[in-house]
């Protein structure tokens, strides 16, 4: 039997405090990015758990020998941010991943088709079956940006179970289509919204991350 898509909304009061920073159409540029770095760190501190591959071995203390549990440094690690509002969340990812490699993939939207097209990709040919994978993506709206990204990394030799997304807003929508193509993967937001309007913007969402991010 296939899994469930997994969806996650840590309710941390700290995710909740900076959604709503990020949410406000009145918090300028520089509080923005704040907000989105705090936002990916704590959601991707959420989505380590019991995802991340450790070994346990024996240290000394000061006073004596004890068991240790280590991250397996041994086992690749990827941070992907969705150019170009992902890179938003990556100072927090990183705090909390910093021995992950990071990949960039450009996708743009067509706002009359609200297709999403690859503009670029930074990946290597093939992957190891075992790399964690993190992708950083801030709205999951149409699904069509996840789709895509997913399809690309199981073509290179990504499990849908090894792959963690890390998103500030997702829509039922978009995450219907991903559960229908990728039971096994797993997903953390801060917030499930309740649907998109005519253009396919999240209501009531969040703006465009990446417009208010870098101010463009």
């Amino acid at each position: 039997m296939a899994l469930q898509l997994r969806v996650f909304v840590p309710p941390h009061p700290l995710v909740k405090h900076w959604l709503g920073v990020a949410r406000d159409a009145n918090t300028p540029s520089s509080l923005f990015r704040t907000a989105m770095t705090e936002l990916g760190r704590w959601l991707t501190y959420e989505a380590a758990r019991e995802w991340l591959p450790t070994f346990d071995t024996t240290i000394t203390t000061p006073l004596a020998p004890c068991p240790a549990t280590f991250v397996n440094p041994e086992v690749p690690m990827m941070i992907i941010p969705i150019l170009r509002a992902g890179l938003a969340l990556m100072e927090g990812a990183q705090s909390v991943l910093p021995l992950a490699s990071v990949y960039h993939v450009g996708f743009v939207r067509n706002e009359e088709t609200l297709e999403a097209t690859c503009y670029l990709n930074k990946l290597p040919a093939t992957l190891a079956p075992e790399t964690r994978v993190l992708i950083s993506e801030p709205m999951l709206a149409t699904g069509g940006t996840m789709l895509a990204a997913m399809a690309d990394l199981l073509e290179r030799g990504i499990q849908p179970d090894n792959v963690r997304v890390v998103a500030i807003v997702a829509s039922p929508i978009a995450l219907q289509k991903l559960a229908e193509a990728y039971p096994a993967l797993t997903i953390y937001a801060a917030i499930i919204d309740e649907g998109l309007d005519e253009n396919g913007y999240i209501v009531p969402g969040l703006g465009d991350a990446g417009d208010r991010t870098f101010g463009t």
